[in-house]
């Protein structure tokens, strides 16, 4: 399956330059998409390669261990693929299948597109329905991190009451940190924070995109500390060629 899925994406990939070069003259007699998201924000977009460029991508890849994550940057159709199991959303419904009894131990509900929001960071945060709030910095050994918390309009996405805070370093506006808030299983605002620290990134056709990431707890006296839940992205790839609707659809055993 990795084989077929690393050769399908490579042949999108080679196919690139003819497509942009068809989408060229449609670009420019369309009418520009009028932006709502604060100064700074635009600045931390353009610090990881820009809304505009992200904005013609249309298909975003990367592997999570085992895990092969597609994504239709546009309809935010997913399939995720391993040899054990695989589950995606295709555009109606959330869907999974074992090919190993049990090994799927995920609500496919909640993880379906749960590691696409933390990989596609900051980008995501640009996305139709947002309220923007300037909140305090964060700080962190010494250094000061800027941040805006990002919430969503009623009835946006499965669960509305999520709210992100992405800090960025106020001098390079790179992305640093992304608090985050579950509400998946409680249906319900909350005030307590997950904290993940963006330990470093790699530039992917000229984007900025994450390739590791630890998760962070508070101590007793309210410090930052790193836990050992440390993620590797690897294999990345985003392409402005699409894959048929069909793929994103429930194999037929």
């Amino acid at each position: 399956m990795k084989k077929v899925l690393l050769i399908l994406l490579l042949v999108i990939a080679a196919s690139c330059k003819n497509e942009a070069k068809k989408d060229v003259k449609k670009e420019t007699i369309s009418e520009a998409k009028i932006e709502k998201f604060p100064t700074e924000l635009g600045k931390v977009f353009d610090a990881h390669g820009g809304i505009d460029a992200w904005r013609k991508g249309q298909v975003l890849s990367f592997n999570k261990g085992e895990e092969v994550h597609i994504t239709d940057l546009h309809s935010r159709k997913i399939v995720v693929n391993t040899p054990e199991y695989s589950l995606g959303f295709d555009g109606r419904d959330i869907w999974s299948l074992e090919e190993v009894e049990g090994s799927l131990k995920r609500d496919p509900a909640f993880y379906y597109n749960l590691y696409f929001y933390f990989y596609a960071m900051p980008f995501v945060l640009a996305d139709d329905g947002i309220i923007y709030e300037k909140v305090a910095d964060l700080v962190f050994e010494g250094t000061n991190y800027p941040g805006y918390k990002i919430s969503y309009k009623a009835n946006v996405g499965t669960s509305p009451d999520d709210n992100y805070i992405v800090y960025y370093n106020p001098k390079r506006y790179k992305m640093e940190w992304l608090a985050y808030t579950v509400t998946f299983r409680s249906k319900a605002p909350v005030d307590t924070y997950k904290m993940i620290k963006y330990n470093s990134w790699e530039n992917v056709n000229g984007f900025i995109l994450p390739k590791q990431i630890t998760w962070y707890s508070k101590d007793k006296d309210g410090k930052l500390e790193p836990t050992n839940k440390i993620v590797d992205f690897t294999m990345p790839l985003i392409s402005q060629g699409k894959l048929a609707d069909s793929f994103y659809e429930k194999p037929v055993k």
